[in-house]
């Protein structure tokens, strides 16, 4: 609003300059770029991101198996997991060695976390591995493909909120230093003459 209001304050007042125009009109096209370009970018790279992060979660559900798993010992406390997305940072209690076998047929065994608070030889717990049975982590699921692409969203548009409020404020600081600098170049062709007699004051 305030764009459109000095557009139209400057249109036809004899005090204009040609700074105060530019001015109004690097405020309204920051102001249209805000309330149509950020959210335009933000609906492109979440679009985008959600095809790419969708097809990506239907390529790991299909890639990736939970296989059933046997306690064959206690290793002692779990150490802290650094994927959060693993079915093992979600509940994962104990550090066993397990022995279960892949998709493929593959007889496997090896040091695993398990959701399990006291483990004992014997127990079962869901394993994901991939086709051959080796250890992986938790397939992407919809809904969290989802959350991503729509951050993802609000994440460039509010990036492309911030560039144009910059640029809006470095183009108006450059357009305020070269209206001083007028104002200069006019006070020292006025300083000379100013409060002699006979120069009109």
């Amino acid at each position: 609003m305030r764009a459109l209001t000095g557009l139209w304050r400057w249109r036809h007042n004899p005090l204009r300059r040609t700074t105060d125009l530019a001015e109004a009109w690097v405020a309204l096209v920051a102001l249209l770029l805000v309330a149509v370009g950020a959210p335009v970018a933000g609906c492109l790279v979440g679009a985008a991101a959600q095809d790419s992060l969708q097809r990506s979660a239907r390529q790991q559900q299909h890639a990736r198996h939970l296989v059933t798993a046997t306690v064959v010992r206690d290793l002692g406390q779990a150490m802290p997991e650094t994927d959060p997305d693993t079915t093992s940072a979600r509940g994962a209690h104990s550090r066993v060695l397990a022995s279960w076998t892949g998709p493929d047929g593959t007889a496997r065994h090896g040091a695993v976390l398990a959701d399990l608070k006291s483990p004992h030889r014997g127990d079962r717990f869901g394993l994901w591995t991939d086709p051959h049975g080796r250890i992986t982590t938790r397939p992407l699921d919809s809904a969290t493909a989802t959350t991503h692409a729509v951050l993802a969203g609000l994440g460039t548009a509010l990036l492309t909120a911030g560039l144009v409020e910059v640029g809006h404020r470095l183009t108006v600081w450059r357009l305020v230093r070269r209206r001083y600098a007028r104002w200069d170049q006019a006070w020292d062709r006025a300083g000379p003459d100013w409060g002699k007699a006979g120069t009109g004051s």
